[in-house]
C-alpha cells in the first residue's frame, strides 16, 4: 500500500501515540471477551486475529473467551432440535448440551485458533474442561408466569455460572508463546459439563489472573446516556447511578454487573466496546479517544 505524505504522517502519529500504552501494558495480561459481529463478518474477524498477534508481539498477555450462540442455534436446527428458551437463556438438555460442547468446544474454538495462526501467531484451544480449570455449578433462573404470586426457580439444565477459576493452566501459557483461546464451557465436580456465559466466564478468568484490563466486544458503541450519547471514564459509584435511575437497563445490564464485578475485584478497568469498528481492541488500548465504554475502580466514593 502506498502513502501520501499526508497519510504516512497520520500513521506515523497513530504510532507515537501508542508508544506510551505500549510500555505501560507490556507484560499485562487482558482478557477479550470476542462474540457479536465481529466473530462473523470476515474482515472484522482477521482485523481482531491481527490485533491479538500484535499484543502477544509487543509483550502483552492477551487471553480470549469466545461465544457462539448465534452458531450453537444454526446447529440445532441442521439436526432439528428445538430451542427453547427461559427468560432469554437457552434450556439445554442433554442432547443440547452435547452440540453445544460440539459448536464451541470444537467449530467455533478451532475456528478463532486458526485465525490467529494465519495472522502469524500461535494460539491453542481450550474449554473449562481441561485440567478441571473452569468449576461451574448449576445456574437455576427465577420466572413468574402469568397467575403466579411470585416467581419459581427453574432448572434449565446444563447451564451454569462461574464456581472457581484455576489459573494454573493459564499462567503456564502466559509465559510461553501461546494465546489461550478459551470455550465457556465449565465442569462440577461429578463431571457434568455446563454452557456459561461468555461474558461471565471472561469477568471471572480477569478477576481470577489479576487482569489488567477486561474488553467486552459488542454490537453496541458503549454504554449510553439518555441522549444517546456514548459515556465512558465511568467510575463504579457512577455506573451504580446510571443503573439505579434507569439509564442503563435491559440487555445490557449483565454485561455491566460483569465489569462491575471484576474492577470490584482488583481488574483495573474494563472496557464495553463496539466490536463492529475495524481493530476495536487496538483503538481502545492504544489510542487516547477509544471505541467505547470505560470501567474503572477509581473515586468509587465520589
Amino acid at each position: 500500500m502506498a502513502y501520501t505524505r499526508e497519510s504516512a504522517l497520520d500513521v506515523a502519529q497513530v504510532l507515537s501515540e501508542s508508544l506510551p500504552y505500549i510500555q505501560r501494558f507490556a507484560g499485562k495480561t487482558l482478557v477479550i471477551k470476542y462474540g457479536g459481529n465481529a466473530m462473523t463478518d470476515e474482515a472484522l474477524q482477521a482485523g481482531f486475529a491481527r490485533d491479538i498477534v500484535l499484543m502477544k508481539a509487543i509483550g502483552i498477555n492477551p487471553i480470549v473467551v469466545h461465544g457462539g450462540g448465534p452458531q450453537i442455534g444454526d446447529m440445532l436446527a441442521k439436526l432439528s432440535i428445538e430451542s427453547k428458551f427461559i427468560n432469554g437463556m437457552r434450556v439445554t438438555d442433554t442432547a443440547t448440551m452435547d452440540v453445544v460442547e460440539m459448536v464451541l468446544g470444537g467449530q467455533v474454538n478451532k475456528d478463532i485458533v486458526n485465525l490467529i495462526s494465519r495472522a502469524g501467531g500461535k494460539a491453542i484451544g481450550l474449554t473449562g474442561k481441561d485440567s478441571g480449570f473452569i468449576k461451574a455449578k448449576k445456574l437455576f433462573v427465577k420466572h413468574q408466569a402469568e397467575g403466579m404470586s411470585a416467581p419459581e426457580q427453574v432448572d434449565i439444565g446444563h447451564v451454569g455460572e462461574v464456581a472457581s477459576i484455576d489459573t494454573s493452566v493459564l499462567k503456564v501459557l502466559e509465559n510461553s508463546d501461546l494465546i489461550p483461546v478459551i470455550a465457556p464451557i465449565g465442569i462440577d465436580d461429578e463431571g457434568n459439563a455446563y454452557n456459561i456465559n461468555a461474558d461471565l466466564v471472561a469477568g471471572k478468568v480477569a478477576e481470577a489472573v489479576g487482569a489488567e484490563k477486561l474488553m467486552l466486544l459488542t454490537n453496541i458503541s458503549g454504554v449510553q446516556d439518555k441522549q444517546g450519547k456514548v459515556l465512558t471514564g465511568l467510575s463504579t459509584a457512577q455506573v451504580d447511578n446510571l443503573i439505579a435511575d434507569g439509564t442503563i437497563y435491559g440487555g445490557m445490564l449483565p454485561k455491566i454487573s460483569c465489569a462491575l464485578s471484576a474492577v470490584n475485584s482488583g481488574v483495573t478497568s474494563a472496557h464495553i466496546i463496539d466490536g463492529r469498528v475495524p481493530h476495536a481492541t487496538l483503538l481502545e488500548i492504544f489510542t487516547d479517544t477509544g471505541v467505547g465504554t470505560l470501567i474503572t475502580n477509581q473515586n468509587k466514593d465520589a
